[in-house]
């Protein structure tokens, strides 16, 4: 348990330093774009391009397949050389065809993800993909290296490269302002501004990726180009990763219908760039919590089950949800009260900021049935089972989409990013109740009523806890008071309330003896520098 806890709060720490430069990274690119600009939202979606194909590899083929294949490689007489050697051939090679088509259909993959910019906008969209969609690779070969690491246990790298992307796109977006000022008109854009814009953003990426081959030594295997891609188990792959990849497809589907929705928002209400804002406040304790306690069980609970010992692995998740569930509701508890003055920190005035902030809200109403989501998903994946999450995902896309239309259909164009961010939680929250429910008749129980009467517990002990919080906001003004002036006052203001709603939570848990609390309390420990 010991190490688990090491290799969470290293994992952890990455994880906060990187969010934090991401913070600083999307506050300087508002700087440089716009909020809610035309400017913005094409640059938004030019570069949610490779994002989306980065999507694909990370949370598809490779976590669901690679891991737990490279963990059984080991045990090859090799120790598993032949088969990462034979994996990273084959990995590259496909990257490099899917970048080339990619950087060819930049235009056709602009107007399917959105189709209501203007001809002006589609264009400057254009030309920032034609920079960014180079991405595609690096995000590969980064998520390629950084998963192998991670499944021999060296997590540090991974975790850390993206701290130096952010330094990288940081000083690119303030040598952009600089340059040409903050927030061009859409009509002033010429190529060498979208060349030094969208040009850093790519910059960044090689460099994270490049990053982890210095690491690579640490894994001990020695890989070499090798074509000859038959014999060590790459079939089996193909097999779970047919599954995956169907997975993958509806998803990125049902992400091209909330897109080709969202850009029809005007520049004067909350569209592509808002909502990907939004989201990324929401995936900073998703990524925190969640990632970093998370990535090392699904280690060992893959270690589990490759061995058949079922009760080990339900110990896993019963332990792992209801750690995960005692940092994330109270996570949940303070992003949501201070939704206001974080949003005001990737905006342009309290205005912008009141309405992304309501983007937000939605979408936290799933945050902690994705963490319960995270452990149940990647247990079939410990068991080779990728088809069961194929339908349980394929019902949540099938819901994203009916959602999607029904917020384009009813609700009023200064509410849409918030309508689809509503349906985007309904559609996780079914999801994880099917999950649950096949994952617990295939071990003939998970613990449910244990971890979810932890969570329900957690809950009440937030209710206070947000309560304070939320006086500590009015008490400072509110939506007019100090915690909205600027973007530094809103992350000062955002960290106020959220560190009171923290002790307060905490004061409710000890209070009650809550027994999740010690280890918890250990886990934070190790965050800590040693006396």
């Amino acid at each position: 348990m010991s190490g688990l806890g090491r290799a969470s709060a290293l994992i952890g720490a990455g994880t906060i330093i990187s969010r934090l430069t991401g913070f600083l990274r999307s506050v300087v690119l508002v700087s440089a774009v716009g909020a809610t600009a035309e400017a913005g939202n094409a640059f938004a979606i030019a570069n949610q391009l490779p994002n989306n194909i980065y999507a694909i590899i990370s949370t598809g083929l490779l976590s669901a397949v690679v891991v737990p294949q490279i963990v059984k490689a080991a045990a090859h007489e090799d120790g598993g050389r032949a088969f990462v050697s034979k994996l990273f051939t084959l990995g590259t090679v496909a990257l490099t065809i899917v970048t080339a088509l990619s950087v060819l259909g930049a235009p056709w993959l602009v107007q399917l993800y959105a189709p209501e910019f203007p001809p002006e906008q589609q264009a400057l969209a254009t030309a920032f993909a034609y920079w960014c969609l180079p991405q595609i690779l690096f995000y590969g070969l980064y998520a390629l290296v950084g998963e192998s690491l991670n499944a021999r246990r060296v997590y540090g790298p991974f975790t850390f490269a993206p701290i130096v992307n952010n330094v990288v796109s940081i000083a690119g977006f303030v040598v952009f302002i600089a340059l040409f000022g903050p927030s061009p008109a859409l009509s002033s854009w010429t190529p060498d501004m979208v060349a030094v814009l969208a040009g850093t953003a790519t910059l960044g990426i090689v460099v994270q990726a490049g990053i982890l081959f210095a690491f690579w030594r640490r894994t001990g295997l020695h890989v070499r180009p090798d074509f000859r891609w038959k014999g060590v188990g790459l079939g089996q792959i193909g097999k779970l990763a047919g599954w995956t990849f169907l997975m993958v497809v509806a998803g990125q589907l049902a992400g091209i219908v909330q897109s080709r929705v969202i850009s029809a928002a005007s520049s004067e209400y909350p569209g592509v760039l808002v909502s990907q804002n939004a989201w990324l406040l929401f995936m900073l304790p998703y990524s925190i919590i969640v990632l970093s306690i998370g990535t090392p069980y699904f280690t060992q609970l893959s270690e589990h089950a490759g061995r058949g010992d079922d009760a080990a692995v339900r110990s896993d998740i019963v332990r792992s949800i209801r750690v995960l569930g005692l940092f994330i509701v109270v996570a949940t508890a303070a992003l949501a009260v201070a939704a206001v003055p974080a949003s005001r920190i990737f905006t342009d005035n309290r205005t912008e900021a009141t309405q992304a902030s309501v983007v937000l809200l939605c979408f936290l109403l799933c945050l902690i049935p994705l963490a319960v989501l995270f452990v149940v998903q990647r247990t079939f994946y410990a068991y080779d089972d990728t088809r069961t999450p194929f339908f349980f995902t394929l019902l949540q896309c099938v819901l994203v989409v009916t959602t999607a239309l029904i917020a384009q259909a009813t609700v009023p164009i200064e509410y849409l990013a918030a309508g689809i961010a509503l349906g985007q939680s309904i559609a996780s929250i079914a999801q994880v109740v099917v999950a649950t429910w096949l994952l617990n008749r295939r071990l003939g129980g998970i613990g449910v009523g244990s971890w979810m009467s932890s969570i329900a517990r957690f809950a009440l002990a937030a209710v206070p806890a947000a309560a304070v919080g939320w006086g500590v906001f009015l008490l400072t003004g509110g939506i007019d008071g100090w915690t909205t002036t600027d973007k530094i006052f809103g992350a000062l203001g955002a960290a106020l309330i959220g560190t009171v709603t923290l002790v307060v939570y905490v004061g409710v848990l000890a209070l009650f003896r809550t027994t999740e609390l010690r280890p918890a309390i250990a886990i934070v420990q190790r965050f800590l520098p040693k006396r």
